[in-house]
């Protein structure tokens, strides 16, 4: 079995392929996998951290906001496509895959669409209850579509789509830690209130300035937080917590890798409410706060929140009030165990488990003609199915 993997540019798209590539392994342990991302981006430094081979394309994305600078950006992209597509054809051509899987942002357009116009078979796996637009445009070469939500005829042809949910990252699909183990590792006490915050890979600035403006929150309640600020607010939360004297209580990290730990240690989540987080939100069974990202296509991200909250198995804060409201429902959710024992069972409920191996029997499927079990939905499934097809409307 040989195969590429393109796609990234986010967590949400770098840890699905991941899982994809790890669960082929799993399946055939002499498979051969490349991965193709987008240079500068965070897949050149995680898929190589995870074990894989990766070339980087030239690709960029449509600048929306027109500054000065994205104008400029915007007029070099066309030279950045076309180099892009040259390069991925010598890549394809040299590597031979059996199939190309695309996950969906900049280096998957150049190379899926060069792999279908010279043969290969694809592959496309959607995160979203919203579909993004790179693989909108990639649907129709495409063989198959794995998704995570119902009702994604709106986007793909109806007869290539094949539901197996979002593939998460194994240490959280299977996690053992305990509560101990996970504050051990990060030097929180054993005893007492925890908080885990994470907003994405890449942060997310409401969530992180609405900590930074309540530093004082976490001391006087007496809340232990552990804070993935992302790349770009890093700096400027640990001089901030170093201010307000309140290391003992705040530990901030700019990107957490042992997710399976903080998820153990944490009692209560703060988190946006992209499709990876909600999958792996659902599959720890944590209580949570949802704050939805208002930048995304069709507001999707409340769409996804409010599946949950209407369910009992989460809280949501609109973006433009966290920073007055969203620590306030976090003190009252901590002072409601019971609130906190009803959402955990709610949110366990919404769990779709072995996702990436569901795409994997379909990769089989494509390549060797194999007909695949698990990806078609058991008794025991429908109801997850009938949960999440309400988080894509």
């Amino acid at each position: 079995m040989k195969i590429i993997i393109s796609g990234g540019g986010s967590g949400g798209h770098i840890f699905p392929a991941v899982a994809i590539a790890n669960a082929v392994k799993a399946r055939w342990n002499d498979a051969q996998i490349l991965f193709v991302g987008a240079e500068g981006r965070m897949e050149m430094e995680k898929v190589p951290a995870a074990g894989y081979e990766i070339v980087g394309l030239p690709i960029a994305g449509l600048q929306r906001k027109l500054t000065p600078a994205n104008i400029v950006k915007n007029l070099q992209l066309p030279l950045r496509i076309l180099k892009s597509r040259n390069k991925v054809k010598s890549v394809i051509r040299d590597f031979a895959p059996d199939i190309v899987v695309g996950v969906g942002g900049f280096a998957s357009e150049p190379t899926l669409k060069c792999a279908a116009a010279m043969g290969y078979k694809t592959l496309l796996q959607e995160q979203n209850s919203y579909a993004g637009l790179t693989n909108k445009m990639l649907a129709r070469k495409a063989c198959k579509i794995c998704v995570a939500y119902e009702g994604m005829e709106r986007f793909f042809p109806r007869e290539k789509i094949v539901f197996t949910g979002n593939p998460v990252r194994a240490d959280i699909e299977h996690m053992t830690a305990t509560a101990a183990e996970g504050r051990a590792h990060f030097g929180l006490e054993a005893e007492g209130r925890v908080l885990l915050s994470v907003g994405g890979s890449l942060g997310a600035r409401s969530i992180n300035e609405m900590i930074i403006n309540h530093l004082h929150f976490f001391r006087e309640n007496r809340i232990q937080l552990l804070w993935q600020t992302g790349r770009w607010m890093y700096e400027e939360a640990v001089a901030a917590v170093e201010r307000a004297g309140v290391g003992q209580w705040v530990k901030v990290h700019q990107f957490i890798s042992r997710m399976d730990m903080a998820y153990a240690a944490a009692d209560i989540v703060v988190s946006r409410a992209g499709a990876i987080a909600i999958s792996e939100l659902c599959l720890v069974g944590k209580p949570v706060v949802l704050i939805p990202s208002p930048n995304v296509a069709e507001d999707h991200q409340t769409k996804n929140a409010l599946a949950l909250v209407d369910r009992g198995a989460a809280v949501m804060v609109k973006d433009a009030d966290c920073n007055a409201q969203g620590l306030s429902v976090v003190r009252e959710l901590f002072d409601s165990p019971s609130h906190q024992a009803t959402m955990r069972a709610s949110i366990a409920k919404m769990a779709v488990r072995s996702a990436a191996d569901k795409i994997v029997d379909q990769i089989s499927d494509l390549v060797y003609g194999e007909a695949s079990k698990k990806a078609v939905p058991l008794p025991s499934e429908l109801q997850q199915l009938e949960d999440l097809s309400k988080i894509g409307k």
